[in-house]
């Protein structure tokens, strides 16, 4: 390829759930300057359309070894006209037949006739990502050369959560335009010694390693993104449990699930996290203190106390009672003894208010409000009466949205405006909430 040729990249794209992902990456390609064609295994299509990638490209897509008007053969012309293959998603299966030089349609076919660099980009449940034949067949295909940007760790379309997700598409573009030799002007390329343990299973990375040293492969490694270095968070969850005696109390249905993964997302993100914790079943995230209280009042006092001019930020994920019994009992009350029909209550103090009150300029205070209805409306009365930053609302009368739920569909609210989601996994709801913190953070620097 010369220096002034327009940069030539073939998309094989393979049938897994992540196939969407593909038509990013060829946007993204062609936004640096290069021209995509695509080619798809059967099974692709069921996931996305030839139409689709046809509409972006600007070129036909190839699915069939037959019946080509063309060529007949075009998995050789397809082969010998890319600069660069990017298999985008790989799954475990045409891996094996990358490995096992199988060429049983025009995806194999156009692989194993490929002269050009070759970039792969895997992605799987993590348990067919560590089966030890997907590890032989990716070593086996960095010890000729073939490059990967390896899979990510989070939850997974199955519903399992390790490693297997399709790496970030801006990481995959820039791959790509690396291993291109930066006939891309000013986009930065990824240098072929890139090796970053990250996310991967460490004698894995290393065996690729040995693999890609021994005959000049480059591997690439998505590095976990650390963006919150330095800032130190303080997190609520949970529900609070307000004693009606010893062994009775005032509860909800919270279970923590929100605030303990945007604990996790923040401290695998780089931040030092502390939260304060209602009563839940949950294990504590790795690297994440944790302050166990029961009532409200506890969880007052423990947040309060803590939300010093160190802390950068505080989210009220926690689901406190804003009531509490103004008498509880010491002792168990008898039935038939010491009846119950009436239990005074009296109102908690409020956290959120109380974290916005102290709060200095350079700080930010989230709050949450889980609704049943007119969810925007009293979203944005509780900003304007908490004082907060910003307001994460959900409808908790959904189903993708409730308590314990793995789900959630929410609306961040802030004096700018309302910006609804789509119902996301509870690990990308935190990364939304956690840039949006990062944006209110960046603007006031």
């Amino acid at each position: 390829m010369s220096e002034t040729a327009q940069p030539r990249v073939l998309i094989v794209v393979s049938g897994g759930i992540a196939a969407y992902k593909a038509c990013e990456v060829l946007r993204g390609l062609q936004k640096a300057g290069c021209e995509v064609h695509v080619a798809m295994t059967e099974d692709a299509t069921r996931f996305v359309g030839t139409v689709t990638f046809e509409a972006l490209s600007g070129h036909a897509v190839g699915t069939s070894l037959y019946g080509n008007p063309e060529t007949p053969i075009p998995h050789i012309k397809l082969s010998e006209w890319a600069d660069l293959v990017l298999v985008c998603p790989a799954t475990a299966n045409l891996m094996a037949k990358m490995a096992s030089g199988i060429a049983d349609d025009l995806a194999s076919a156009t692989l194993l006739a490929a002269a050009s660099p070759v970039l792969v980009a895997p992605a799987m449940n993590v348990r067919m990502w560590e089966n030890p034949a997907t590890v032989a067949n990716v070593r086996t295909l960095a010890s000729r050369g073939v490059s990967f940007v390896m899979p990510t760790q989070g939850r997974l379309a199955c519903g399992d959560v390790g490693t297997g997700k399709l790496a970030d598409v801006d990481d995959i573009v820039s791959a790509a335009l690396g291993m291109l030799g930066g006939s891309a002007p000013d986009v930065p390329s990824m240098a072929p010694e890139t090796i970053d343990q990250g996310n991967a299973n460490a004698s894995f990375i290393e065996a690729l390693r040995a693999a890609a040293a021994s005959s000049g492969g480059t591997i690439v490694v998505e590095k976990p993104v650390r963006d919150l270095e330095g800032w130190r968070f303080l997190i609520t969850a949970g529900p609070t449990h307000e004693a009606i005696d010893p062994v009775r109390f005032i509860a909800n249905a919270s279970t923590g699930k929100m605030g303990y993964t945007i604990a996790r997302r923040a401290a695998e993100r780089g931040a030092q996290v502390t939260i304060i914790s209602g009563p839940v079943s949950l294990a504590a995230p790795d690297g994440v203190e944790v302050v166990r209280v029961t009532s409200a009042a506890e969880m007052y006092d423990a947040a309060t106390s803590r939300f010093g001019h160190d802390v950068d930020c505080a989210i009220c994920t926690a689901a406190v009672a804003d009531y509490t019994p103004a008498r509880p009992a010491d002792h168990k009350l008898k039935k038939g003894i010491e009846r119950i029909d009436v239990i005074e209550l009296v109102e908690t103090k409020d956290i959120l208010a109380a974290l916005s009150r102290m709060k200095d300029s350079g700080q930010v205070v989230v709050g949450f409000a889980a609704e049943t209805n007119d969810l925007i409306d009293y979203a944005q009365a509780k900003l304007a009466k908490k004082g907060c930053d910003l307001i994460v609302a959900n409808d908790v009368s959904r189903a993708d949205s409730t308590f314990g739920s793995d789900t959630s569909r929410i609306s961040l609210v802030s004096e700018g405006g309302v910006d609804e989601h789509e119902t996301l996994p509870l690990e990308q709801v935190a990364d939304v909430i956690l840039d949006r913190v990062c944006d209110i953070m960046e603007s006031r620097a």
